[in-house]
């Protein structure tokens, strides 16, 4: 071969490798991205999903299908994700329970910070402490009052055992040293049925859940457990506020994928994220009930649920929280 013709040679064997190469990031994506939301449908994660795949399907010009798979704290829609392909093409919906189960649980079938990477947080929202009308408490101080004259009578219901709200007055009850006695229940909807029926003295939950029942006068929310105050309860005083400076817990949202999954699709879906974050309609919907904004790039977000894993372990040691 002479020497120009295979220089020629070389130069188009390595000009079609980065084609090759390269080719995938930008035709990505190419078909529907499926969603697997770990709640049930018609939560919290269903309509924050709904507001933000909406915009994203449209700038990405593919379906974003949402994928329901409630069960074991979610442990099953995750573990599900685990075991998808890591093409780029499936999502998994992450909240506390991401970190609150490793945190509590002696065994899990997956790895949350080796199986997994950040692609985006979504939004935050506080959590909300909130008595039923019959309970004789109108302010933290009297809450925290009847727990000292009566130690393990005031109950309290959750979402889960070992679930965010369980960690949030876990967290509490250290820092006053208060006694209340924790009821949890399968989900958000049979807790919330408990303390409407006045079956436990108060509920933990996050202010979108709660929100329409304060405003019917049905529950008397008492705190809120952000650093600030909720713009969709004004009124509430924060835990931090009424004598627990630096108490700030709340309810995160974000997205996740596989750790082996292609780097462009990583940060291409996180973009899309944060765009559709920006749009009026998300904020004011999302606004509505109490969601902020609160969008963290994948390296942001790795970091973020690294830290929050952290802190889960610390209350959920000092609180005695396993899961056999």
């Amino acid at each position: 071969m002479k020497p120009k013709t295979w220089y020629l040679a070389v130069v188009a064997v390595f000009t079609s490798v980065l084609f090759v190469d390269t080719v995938p990031a930008q035709v990505f994506p190419s078909k529907p991205i499926r969603w697997i939301v770990p709640f049930p449908a018609g939560g919290t994660g269903d309509f924050v999903v709904r507001w933000v795949s909406g915009p994203m399907a449209k700038s990405l010009g593919q379906n974003i299908i949402a994928d329901f798979r409630p069960g074991g704290m979610t442990v099953i829609g995750t573990e599900l994700t685990a075991r998808a392909p890591a093409d780029g093409y499936t999502l998994l919906f992450v909240a506390n329970s991401f970190t609150t189960n490793p945190a509590t649980r002696s065994k899990l079938p997956y790895d949350t910070l080796r199986d997994f990477t950040g692609v985006a947080r979504i939004v935050t929202t506080p959590y909300v402490f909130a008595v039923h009308p019959s309970v004789p408490a109108k302010s933290l101080k009297e809450l925290l009052g009847l727990t000292r004259a009566r130690p393990g009578e005031l109950t309290y219901g959750t979402a889960g055992l070992g679930s965010g709200h369980h960690i949030a007055a876990e967290l509490l009850s250290q820092l006053a040293k208060a006694s209340f006695l924790h009821v949890p229940h399968q989900g958000v909807a049979p807790a919330m049925v408990s303390v409407l029926g006045g079956h436990v003295s108060m509920i933990v939950l996050n202010v979108p859940d709660v929100v329409p029942y304060v405003a019917e006068g049905r529950l008397r929310p008492i705190a809120v457990t952000s650093a600030s105050r909720s713009s969709a309860l004004k009124d509430v005083p924060t835990v931090a506020e009424l004598g627990f400076p630096g108490y700030d817990l709340q309810l995160w949202i974000g997205a996740a994928m596989v750790r082996a999954a292609p780097r462009a699709a990583v940060n291409r879906l996180s973009a899309e994220i944060r765009r559709a974050l920006e749009q009026p309609e998300v904020k004011e919907a999302l606004g509505k009930l109490g969601f902020v904004p609160a969008p963290l790039n994948p390296e942001q977000f790795d970091a973020f649920i690294r830290a929050d894993l952290r802190q889960n372990e610390k209350i959920a040691r000092q609180a005695n929280i396993r899961i056999e």
